[in-house]
């Protein structure tokens, strides 16, 4: 998968996440059109399509097999998101993914992770009625207003590291962290989505698929190693506070070839802005050497647990 590089840095100090070198040259940001209202409807407007209970409205995603719609539900006016998905443009393999997508979601529920209500199935289509995150992506958010100040940056933060923690506890792992994937909803509170490459981990049985956003993986991913799980997203968050709090990612390159390279020296600027305490949590999250990252376990015997990092 692809992301966008999110805006450049300037007067920065030099770090490492225990190896050498450095990173240079960022890319900015490349701005999309803003997410717009919906238009009100005169009473001699032909009326949109229905799936089950839903009134289809406005298209606000689109993917090669999919798209999402915004929706509003015909008694009680909730307005969903609703991703529909042409079953009979995939393959097996596709197929097994998304159905192990929809049994992931249909197990959590927390307050700042995307609500899967419903699932509507049809011989061809699939139809998820999901919680519609009104404020859009953070990634847009960073692009509209820049970086974040570390108290706003801190409670958004707070908030995904909650959600991904109680993902873990469930043994699930997301795999696919970054700021496209983090929504908000009309009180800015995050809603972490996608969840199209995460799954079920035990420690007898390692994974071995390097998937979601290569400028968010974690080093043993380029190195084709195979890993626990939740090593994996903790690397990911690090890159994620690292965006917020700064406005562009530790880690870039013209070219896939070129941010392995960088990734795997494992080094990266901090901003002068950036406080001591933010400065050593990320250290904790940027660390090459995955049994030596932090935790976000919560058990007494657990050693470099995250959550009680002064900084959160």
């Amino acid at each position: 998968m692809t992301t966008k590089t999110p805006l450049p840095t300037v007067n920065e100090k030099l770090t490492e996440s225990h190896t050498s070198s450095h990173t240079n040259g960022r890319q900015e940001l490349s701005t999309r059109s803003s997410r717009t209202g919906m238009r009100s409807r005169s009473s001699d407007e032909p009326q949109p399509p229905h799936v089950g209970n839903y009134r289809l409205l406005k298209t606000i995603g689109k993917g090669n097999f999919a798209k999402v719609k915004l929706a509003r539900h015909i008694l009680t006016g909730r307005e969903v998101a609703i991703k529909i998905i042409d079953k009979t443009q995939l393959n097996p393999n596709s197929l097994q993914k998304l159905f192990r997508e929809v049994r992931i979601m249909k197990i959590l529920n927390h307050p700042n992770i995307v609500k899967l209500f419903e699932v509507i199935e049809t011989e061809r289509t699939l139809y998820l009625v999901m919680e519609y995150a009104s404020g859009g992506e953070v990634f847009d958010y960073l692009v509209a207003h820049g970086r974040m100040k570390e108290k706003e940056a801190r409670a958004k933060f707070r908030q995904i590291v909650s959600a991904v923690q109680y993902c873990h506890q469930k043994h699930i792992v997301h795999r696919d962290l970054k700021a496209e994937n983090l929504l908000l909803d009309a009180d800015m509170n995050i809603k972490i989505a996608d969840f199209g490459f995460s799954n079920e981990f035990t420690l007898a049985n390692k994974l071995d698929t390097f998937c979601g956003s290569p400028p968010y993986a974690a080093p043993e991913l380029f190195q084709g190693k195979k890993y626990n799980g939740p090593e994996v997203d903790v690397w990911s968050l690090g890159v994620i506070l690292y965006t917020l709090v700064s406005g562009s990612l530790p880690f870039d390159g013209q070219n896939l070839k070129e941010l392995r390279e960088r990734v795997l020296r494992g080094k990266y600027r901090i901003p002068f802005y950036m406080s001591t305490d933010c400065e050593n949590l990320l250290k904790r999250f940027l660390v090459l050497n995955p049994a030596k990252r932090g935790t976000l376990e919560v058990r007494e015997d657990a050693e470099n647990q995250i959550m009680k990092d002064r900084w959160i």
